[in-house]
């Protein structure tokens, strides 16, 4: 595929603001895939694409808060294990499933996040970045982790979102903690993903690398943030991410996009 320089324009600009967003609130996807979408490429060469660039920055997100001990290794593990299986069923799951169906019970579930975001009793940093390793986070976690993995196979967009507010709400983390450990599953579906588009030679490398770049800028500046100002900065993100999502599914009920 020709690589215009226009390309680069268009896929630059927004690749560092996915990558900021994603790494504050996630679902930066929401920014990255249309812009690769708008630059010209077909659906699955952008996906493909998209999927190189966003690994890069969730690379270099998840290292950072791992130099800055935010990662519990062995609840990572467990929650990864946990997401996989969930995204293994869920995928299985959606060939079954009406697309008008899922977006309907998303259009119930996004209000009701937002209000859970917006509920200080309910979403709220309890300061403590050390994560108690008990049988009750380890099961709240990991039923979480599945959960949302399967919603992922399912649909997908806002994965990362939804798993800091169930790490956050139910599993009683910090924000910076949840945020963290959310990071390491993305991180993980990014990579097996990215293996099977690159076997297959879809990623546009020139476009992808230079999306990853820009795209680690704003994952640098946005995980910095996040360390410095915790909830102050997470919870308007996560907000407007959340809005983003509505709108997109209701475009897609009504035939806009």
């Amino acid at each position: 595929m020709n690589v215009t320089p226009i390309m680069f324009l268009i896929v630059c600009p927004c690749l560092f603001l996915a990558g900021l967003i994603d790494s504050m609130a996630g679902g930066g996807g929401l920014i990255s895939l249309p812009a690769f979408m708008i630059a010209g490429l077909s659906p699955h060469l952008a996906i493909a694409t998209n999927k190189l660039s966003s690994t890069c920055g969730t690379t270099l997100t998840t290292a950072r808060f791992m130099k800055n001990k935010l990662i519990n290794v062995k609840l990572a593990i467990l929650s990864v294990i946990a997401a996989i299986m969930g995204s293994s069923l869920g995928a299985h799951l959606s060939m079954g499933m009406s697309e008008h169906i899922l977006q309907t019970i998303m259009m119930i579930i996004l209000p009701v996040a937002a209000f859970v975001v917006l509920n200080r009793r309910l979403f709220h940093d309890n300061g403590n970045e050390e994560i108690k390793l008990d049988i009750r986070t380890i099961i709240v976690a990991t039923l979480s982790a599945f959960v949302i993995g399967m919603y992922d196979g399912m649909y997908g967009p806002g994965t990362g979102t939804f798993l800091i507010i169930a790490f956050t709400v139910f599993a009683h983390l910090g924000i910076k903690s949840a945020n963290a450990q959310a990071k390491v599953i993305n991180l993980t579906t990014n990579i097996t993903a990215l293996v099977i588009f690159l076997m297959y030679g879809l990623p546009v490398i020139p476009l992808g690398l230079a999306g990853a770049a820009c795209s680690m800028i704003g994952n640098y500046i946005g995980s910095g943030l996040v360390m410095s100002r915790g909830s102050k900065i997470v919870k308007p993100a996560i907000i407007g991410v959340l809005i983003v999502l509505f709108i997109r599914i209701l475009f897609e009920r009504l035939g806009i996009i």
